[in-house]
């Protein structure tokens, strides 16, 4: 049994090009980065604190908790490596457990092969020990073991979360195309807004990027909407301390009614999906939805804030015609209608920004699932820039 309240070595994953993000986060619960790479951060914390990380972050995918790093040649030392640690601490004779890996090594042709190797040594130790075994399968109900290996080094990790904490819970209709829940909250980040001034969405779609805005502006945080992580089947848990933490997250909202959020779209299922959304997320009462074409969103005169637009791609024949007139018309409409305002468009298709006909200030980059994305930000003057 693990004592929740020792230190050790933690990863906490996030999706490339999200890591600077992922750190702002890290920092503001009062942790220190050791290392900092593409796609992730090592802190020193405990179970405990991993507990309070999957509550609490946005932009994170998962928090991996290391129990073992050793010298691992080839496919066929797997079994004897992994029999030999003791799983018998982490994890309950009758509960259940899955393996996912990473793999870089040439004796491998695919991680699967790794992690039935590493399912048949575990589940063997159980059967020496006691007599019996735990169940195993594919799904992250239960106790997830990650493992990490590349040329001869591997590292197993207890992944705390389980399932990805990319998805926060709340988005019971996803709609057309949605924006995951971490993106959209690194995106807002990448923009700088502040939580006090206007944050206007046309196009909303499904709401994801005003329910976020609302969720950060309220301190709603994801733990609200999730009761099952994988830590929760790591032996040493203690389920009044996980309920003590999720009262403690009620207690942080504040209700900041004074917060202007607008989230337009012209179809009224959008919209009904986005209030449905935001209802379960508990900030309806806080977005102004409109059903309207883009244009006609209201702009709020002061304070001047953010507008933020995730269109289409036009990832299919024959789409780009019409967006780039759809793109065109953002352009103007935030050149005459936003001036103050900070606009940004969130797209995967360069080709079509350029038909926005502002220069970008800024080109923040993101992947979009495989999408190769870019976060273009516009400054709205008044008048000429000069002036």
């Amino acid at each position: 049994m693990l004592d929740f309240n020792q230190k050790g070595k933690v990863f906490i994953t996030c999706k490339d090009r999200s890591v600077s993000y992922l750190e702002k986060e890290i920092r503001e619960l009062g942790f220190v980065p050791e290392e900092i790479v593409r796609t992730g951060i090592s802190i020193k914390a405990s179970l405990e604190d991993c507990m309070d990380l999957n509550l609490h972050l946005r932009t994170a995918s998962h928090v991996l908790f290391e129990i073992k790093s050793f010298y691992l040649r080839s496919a066929e030392d797997i079994y004897r490596r992994f029999k030999a640690i003791q799983w018998e601490e982490y994890l309950d004779v009758d509960g259940y457990f899955s393996v996912n890996s990473v793999v870089e090594n040439q004796s491998v042709t695919t991680p699967l092969i790794v992690n039935v190797k590493v399912k048949d040594a575990i589940v063997d130790r159980f059967r020496d020990l006691y007599g019996r075994r735990p169940d195993s399968g594919s799904d992250f109900s239960g106790l997830v073991i990650q493992v990490f290996w590349k040329d001869t080094q591997a590292t197993v990790y207890l992944n705390t979360s389980g399932e990805t904490l990319a998805k926060h819970g709340y988005r019971k209709i996803p709609g057309k195309a949605p924006m995951m829940e971490a993106l959209a909250t690194a995106t807002i980040y990448a923009t700088e807004w502040n939580t006090r001034v206007p944050f206007i969405n046309p196009m909303c779609g499904s709401g994801t990027l005003a329910i976020e805005a609302a969720l950060m502006a309220t301190k709603r945080y994801p733990g609200l909407f999730r009761d099952q992580y994988s830590f929760q089947s790591i032996l040493g848990y203690d389920e009044e301390a996980f309920l003590a933490k999720k009262r403690k997250l009620e207690n942080k909202i504040v209700e900041a009614t004074e917060v202007k959020i607008i989230a337009s779209d012209i179809s009224l299922q959008a919209i009904s999906f986005a209030r449905e959304n935001a209802a379960y997320a508990g900030v309806e009462h806080m977005i102004d939805f409109q059903v309207c074409d883009f244009a006609e969103t209201e702009i709020p005169e002061k304070p001047r804030g953010v507008i933020m637009f995730n269109p289409e791609y036009g990832e299919r024949l024959g789409e780009n015609e019409e967006l780039e007139i759809t793109y065109k018309r953002m352009g103007d409409f935030m050149k005459q209608k936003c001036a103050g305002y900070r606009g940004y468009i969130f797209t995967g298709n360069l080709e079509l920004a350029k038909k926005v006909g502002l220069k970008a200030s800024r080109r923040i980059e993101f992947w979009n699932g495989t999408i190769d994305c870019r976060l273009l930000k516009y400054d709205l003057y008044s008048g000429s820039r000069e002036a």
